[in-house]
């Protein structure tokens, strides 16, 4: 890859800059204990990670008439132990020294955006981010619009175009898009899956995407 003042990095959040899998997991599993439901696997949740809340729930359960309260039975949870989410090691600066290179940085979660704008006030990375598409405003992972209509706000097309992500629905969204995607291999899915799926490569730390995207050329 080479740098470039108009080359777009679109990051997932959960599993990718906060370590958050752990919180998902045990809202998820409370939510349903909370509605009379038997809870799902942590594999289980781990694997609807990425997916709009709705398609997740969806997913996991067949209950269709306890969607609605398993959902708001989430967020309570999830909102209760917001506080414990961390960053990932290396990504305050990671994020810093991209945006030096030239790099345009965005973000496409499942998350809704006020979830999203929550956690960018409370590790204050708001100002390094030109674009965010979250699953409540537009369609949810992996169909490829959040990437789609990122590309379009910016005017960017897809050859300048890259996913970074740590589950498979994310590569699968960058593979729907036509761009390129890079999967980190400490969240929701292994390496193998990541590579399965339609990754051009995997990393294990997020540090490491310095070496993707080089100091662009002067």
């Amino acid at each position: 890859m080479t740098g470039s003042a108009d080359s777009l990095i679109l990051f997932d959040c959960d599993g990718t800059l906060t370590d958050s899998h752990g919180l998902i997991v045990q809202a998820m599993q409370h939510a349903f204990r909370d509605c009379g439901l038997k809870p799902p696997t942590a594999t289980a949740v781990q694997q609807v990670t990425g997916l709009s809340l709705s398609l997740a729930i969806d997913t996991l359960t067949g209950a269709v008439s306890m969607h609605e309260a398993v959902a708001a039975a989430y967020r309570k949870h999830y909102h209760a132990g917001e506080l414990s989410i961390k960053l990932y090691p290396g990504v305050r600066e990671t994020l810093t020294e991209l945006k030096e290179r030239g790099y345009w940085l965005g973000i496409v979660t499942g998350k809704s955006k006020p979830g999203m704008m929550r956690v960018l006030e409370m590790f204050s990375l708001g100002d390094f981010f030109y674009v965010i598409r979250t699953a409540d405003c537009t369609h949810s992972k992996p169909h490829p619009a959040m990437v789609l209509e990122s590309m379009d706000e910016m005017g960017v097309d897809a050859c300048r175009t890259h996913v970074i992500g740590d589950a498979v629905f994310d590569i699968q969204m960058a593979c729907a898009a036509g761009v390129d995607s890079i999967g980190v291999s400490y969240g929701a899915a292994t390496a193998e899956m990541l590579k399965t799926a339609g990754a051009g490569q995997v990393i294990h730390h997020f540090p490491e995407l310095l070496d993707c995207f080089p100091a662009r050329d002067l």
